[in-house]
């Protein structure tokens, strides 16, 4: 059976709430258009799924409402034929979401009936293909969810996901408690582990912080890790990168390889994939909309703004490292700046453009080099464009602890160990001075990535990513 999954985005979570609260406690109701991701075959299972992604919640109108009780809800058609118009015409699924304040946890034989109604409506007005996901609110937050592909039998939604500055995963298919992780449980409760056993998390880069991101990882016990780069071990990197020796380097093994083996020799059953390859490549895109979470530890500026686009279409949180040791420019040993950076991208933080933490002429340089190489020689002669520069400073006590800063800010968005809230947009660490202070940065208004709601959870778009060139 095809699975499925939703992913609700926190603001959308809380306005279903507001809208199905009843003060006398009766069943209350609203519609959502959703973003649909296609995944052709998650690298895990092998098998293909579908995410479904909020977009928009929209309150029934109130002349359309019939009437209510702590046992049903009752309206009319007029609005969700408007709903199911507005579905065909922007690319996105129908959803209708109702209450069951008393606590009755699934679906009825009531709402199979009306359900099945209202999927072939829809059917029948926006023609075959046709979907409509149905979402049943519990009590006061738990979710349940469902999608009719046919006027027969729904298939039945095994996680639902809640993002906002915290992970909050609702799933009918929790793991066990695992005994390597029990000194884990004690520190924050046994759920954690079992969050974590059943998240997808990729790592986009495993140099001096993406391997110590993916071993950190690992030893947290995340279930399912995908790893991605294009580069091979070289002797330059044997001083940072966990895991890889001098025969590694020695042989020029890709990074990604030695990633897998050092998780799998680990025993901890983790779930480990690799792909060797540059993030943008299309044969990567269903392993990157299969995950839960990205790590985005690469340091070309092309693959980071890439990476801001899927936090934004997918609603999958992308959790950016930095690292800066600038090189005093007097030619003597030592460091005119030491310092870490971690950024969470996510619908309503600032994207990377309007952190100015990525160089746009420089991304596009990138783009040039590795699409058309002759071509980047040729503008690199002539200065149209800048050459790589001199390799920069590389610490791996420095690296490291960069990558504990960003592992970190997904343990704060599971168990809000710091008890603000959930994770932080963007920290900065002065690893010379010892200090550590939170970055506020605003979406301008100009900013087509972050400052409109257009793509936020749109899902699958053609071209990709509504990207060109």
């Amino acid at each position: 059976m095809k699975r499925s999954d939703i992913t609700l985005h926190a603001r959308h979570r809380d306005k279903l709430q507001a809208l199905l609260a009843h003060p006398r406690g009766h069943e209350g109701a609203a519609y959502m258009l959703l973003g649909k991701s296609e995944i052709a075959q998650d690298p895990w299972d092998l098998e293909p799924r579908t995410r479904y992604t909020s977009y928009e919640v929209i309150a029934i109108p109130q002349e359309d409402r019939v009437d209510a009780s702590d046992k049903h809800v009752t309206w009319n058609t007029n609005s969700f034929a408007q709903l199911c118009r507005r579905a065909k015409e922007e690319g996105l699924v129908p959803a209708i979401v109702h209450s069951h304040p008393g606590g009755f946890d699934g679906f009825s034989e009531q709402d199979d009936r009306n359900e099945c109604d209202l999927f072939t409506m829809a059917r029948n007005r926006n023609g075959e293909g046709t979907r409509l996901v149905s979402v049943v609110q519990v009590g006061d937050s738990l979710y349940r969810a469902r999608v009719w592909e046919d006027d027969m039998t729904p298939l039945h939604c095994h996680r639902v996901t809640t993002i906002g500055t915290r992970i909050e995963i609702q799933s009918t298919d929790a793991p066990p408690p695992s005994e390597t992780l029990a000194r884990q449980a004690l520190a924050f409760g046994p759920e954690v582990n079992g969050l974590l056993k059943q998240l997808s998390v990729a790592v986009v880069g495993c140099g001096g912080t993406g391997s110590p991101v993916v071993q950190l990882l690992a030893r947290l016990g995340v279930g399912h890790i995908l790893v991605i780069d294009d580069d091979v071990v070289e002797h330059s990197n044997l001083n940072r990168l966990y895991g890889a020796t001098r025969k590694d380097a020695d042989h020029a093994v890709p990074k990604v390889d030695v990633m897998a083996r050092e998780v799998t020799m680990m025993g901890l059953d983790i779930e480990i994939q690799s792909v060797s390859g540059w993030v943008d490549a299309p044969d990567i895109r269903d392993a990157l909309k299969s995950c839960d979470i990205i790590f985005g530890c690469t340091d070309d500026h092309s693959g980071r703004l890439y990476l801001n686009r899927i936090a934004h279409f997918y609603l999958i949180p992308v959790i950016d490292v930095g690292l800066v040791l600038m090189p005093r420019d007097d030619g003597e040993p030592g460091l005119l700046e030491m310092a870490a950076r971690v950024s969470v991208l996510f619908p309503t933080s600032a994207c990377h453009g309007c952190r100015g933490t990525v160089d746009r002429v420089r991304a596009r340089e990138e783009d040039l080099e590795r699409l058309d190489p002759a071509e980047y020689e040729r503008q690199k002669t002539e200065a149209y464009v800048r050459g790589a520069g001199n390799p920069a400073p590389a610490v791996v006590t420095f690296t490291s602890e960069a990558a504990t800063m960003a592992v970190n800010e997904l343990l704060a968005g599971l168990v809000d160990f710091r008890g603000s809230g959930g994770w932080t947009w963007q920290r900065y660490r002065k690893l010379d001075k010892g200090f550590e202070r939170s970055q506020a940065a605003q979406p301008r208004s100009d900013c087509p990535v972050c400052g409109s709601e257009e793509y936020w959870g749109l899902g699958d778009v053609d071209p990709f990513l509504d990207r060109i060139g």
